[in-house]
């Protein structure tokens, strides 16, 4: 390695001795602040990504780092098998923003994934009366809820269920976005429909207006909970505190994640009332770190600083300026990009795989300082902290401007559509 400059460095030594379960964009992250990253070579970025959501507060938001700081003067981690004095203060904090009456931490999304599809399974022999091991939860094709072996199992994406098997039993698909289909896919035995309020792994699609208040009327009409998985949509990353807000609906249950933890730990919770979580009994279900002094500290400051200043608003107005610019880059670069899609800071750009990856685009943009990352080689998903400037944005977006309109000239497309606009 003495040869190498420090990123060919770091990169081969993560190739060297890590599974080969990633294949990041090659750039070395050394330090990064609000919505600004810098690699190990001293090279500036804009943050367009916010780690799926996880930084939405920015990069080391200072208030949420001090009350790590103080937390971990005094304790972290003890287990649940005591109390403390920062889980009660998280969980009234949670029960207010979301409106439900209890919530039950985890860490990950999947696991808190995991523990909505629990509760749906015994609330559904418990409550609804189906023998248990016949329970069935309605998910929609194109779905991504994490990555446990449950999970994969009824994943649409073969790439991810590719030599996993055997899976799971007691899900059944729906398309997504399609009451029909969710009716056709149903069976008495239904117990729950599982679905994501904008699927971001898809390609950040968003679902036909009406199509959650014709669901929420299903699930009620048919005594089926509806468990609103926000992992990525929540807490603000929609323009509204929870994605469901959008269509004046409330779901049975509801996933929290990634933003949950503020940039600094992963915490996910599962929220519902007293109905519904009640058929959680001691020794049913936990969690050795879930809900630890640490994670609930920062979390409950992570709550607080979205709220006391203001960042659910500013996403909206920020969100809508985003779409605003990235659709202007469109007309400019067609057919190159095919569509702009998304909800407030969470924008999906539609690559036309005919012409060039979304993953070239990618890696063209981290060479000219914007962080971004594809899904499904056709999307590029913008969704940077919920604390950027407009003046950010500006940057981000007129290098990618520059980097489509020059990929765009180099593939020729640009000769194509004058000679069709000439012809017509």
């Amino acid at each position: 390695m003495c040869n190498m400059n420090a990123t060919e460095s770091h990169i081969a030594r993560e190739a060297r001795f890590g599974a080969r379960n990633y294949a990041p964009v090659p750039v070395v992250v050394d330090h990064a602040r609000d919505c600004l990253v810098w690699d190990v070579e001293g090279r500036e970025y804009v943050d367009m990504m916010s780690a799926y959501s996880s930084v939405s507060h920015g990069h080391l938001h200072p208030r949420i780092v001090a009350a790590a700081h103080r937390q971990l003067e005094k304790v972290a981690v003890t287990s649940r098998a005591y109390y403390g004095t920062t889980l009660g203060p998280l969980l009234e904090k949670l029960s207010e923003v979301t409106g439900f009456q209890r919530a039950l931490p985890m860490n990950t999304g999947a696991e808190a994934v995991e523990t909505a599809i629990k509760c749906a399974r015994r609330w559904g022999h418990r409550v609804k009366g189906i023998p248990d091991g016949r329970q069935r939860i309605l998910v929609a094709r194109g779905n991504f809820h994490g990555r446990t072996s449950t999970i994969i199992g009824f994943s649409s994406e073969e790439a991810y269920r590719s030599g996993f098997g055997p899976f799971c039993d007691g899900f059944q698909h729906f398309d997504y976005g399609d009451m029909a289909s969710i009716r056709a896919a149903a069976t008495p035995d239904t117990c729950a429909v599982l679905i994501e309020p904008i699927q971001g792994e898809a390609g950040v699609i968003v679902p036909p207006p009406g199509f959650f208040r014709e669901l929420r009327e299903w699930c009620t009409a048919n005594d089926v909970l509806l468990i609103d998985d926000e992992v990525q949509a929540g807490l603000g990353r929609t323009g509204k505190w929870f994605a469901f807000e959008h269509e004046g609906i409330r779901p049975d249950a509801l996933v929290l994640g990634k933003a949950l933890g503020a940039g600094l730990l992963p915490v996910s919770a599962f929220c519902a009332d007293d109905r519904v979580m009640d058929v959680f009994l001691p020794n049913s279900h936990g969690s050795t770190f879930g809900g630890n002094a640490l994670a609930a500290a920062v979390a409950l400051e992570g709550l607080r600083v979205l709220e006391e200043e203001g960042l659910v608003a500013q996403c909206a107005e920020k969100g809508a300026y985003l779409f605003r610019r990235l659709r202007e880059v469109q007309a400019q670069v067609q057919p190159l990009v095919r569509d702009v899609r998304g909800r407030g800071l969470w924008i999906g750009v539609d690559i036309d795989p005919a012409a060039t990856s979304a993953r070239d685009l990618v890696e063209r943009l981290a060479a000219n300082g914007v962080l971004s990352k594809e899904t499904h080689d056709t999307v590029i998903r913008f969704a940077p902290p919920l604390t950027i400037s407009h003046e950010l944005i500006d940057r981000a977006v007129d290098i990618f401007h520059r980097v489509a309109r020059e990929r765009h000239h180099e593939l020729g497309l640009d000769r194509r559509r004058n000679q069709r606009a000439i012809i017509a």
